[in-house]
């Protein structure tokens, strides 16, 4: 009976009372202490964001911050503005860098008949809808013609931009292709509503 209860006795430890420094650590799993919040903060921020590339990538970030409708609206005027003005930074890609602002002023310096087209088609249209065969004939005649010349000029537009465009830029990798397409989709378009706005006059040298 004794060896049973000195067995009893001895297995029976007393318990430990928890240090100081176990209760100022709180312990999360795997025995590691929490992080404080400035270390959490700390990881969670990553690199800073690029700018965002295209005007829609903008709003949707701008639609992800708390952001009031006021501030979202000064901000989209603000950038439409700088995009209007030509900073490269508020351009879309394909208009940005120094050869495409050149090949902009070599087209805007220049009266092209291609600017035309748009009031052209709205001519055409209208004149679809009356119901004179006369004047839907020569309507459709006179649009040929304008389309052949359009057509004739774009092309002389384009090989006119590309040498320019490789004589001041020697070192640049030069597309005619994509020159060419460039230069006709802006001339195409009526002066008043270029993106970017022109920066120099018809007429005016541009070196």
């Amino acid at each position: 009976m004794r060896f049973l209860r000195r067995n009893a006795a001895d297995t029976e430890a007393p318990a430990t009372e928890p240090t100081a420094e176990a209760e100022s650590t709180p312990v999360v799993g795997k025995g590691r202490p929490t992080p404080k919040r400035r270390e959490a903060q700390g990881r969670r921020s990553g690199p800073v964001p690029p700018p965002p590339r295209t005007q829609r990538e903008a709003f949707k970030r701008m639609r992800g911050s708390k952001v009031s409708k006021e501030e979202r609206r000064a901000a989209a005027t603000e950038r439409r503005q700088r995009m209007m003005a030509g900073e490269d930074k508020y351009l879309l890609p394909r208009d940005r860098g120094p050869v495409k602002a050149y090949i902009r002023d070599l087209v805007d310096s220049r009266r092209n008949l291609m600017g035309l087209f748009m009031p052209l088609a709205i001519l055409v249209f209208v004149a679809l809808l009356t119901p004179s065969l006369a004047v839907q004939r020569y309507a459709t005649l006179a649009t040929t013609f304008m389309l052949i010349a359009m057509v004739i000029e774009g092309l002389v537009l384009g090989r006119l931009v590309t040498r320019k465009v490789r004589a001041k830029f020697p070192t640049e990798p030069i597309k005619g292709i994509s020159i060419g397409w460039y230069s006709f989709i802006r001339a195409s378009q009526l002066r008043r509503l270029r993106v970017p706005k022109p920066r120099v006059k018809p007429g005016e040298a541009v070196k």
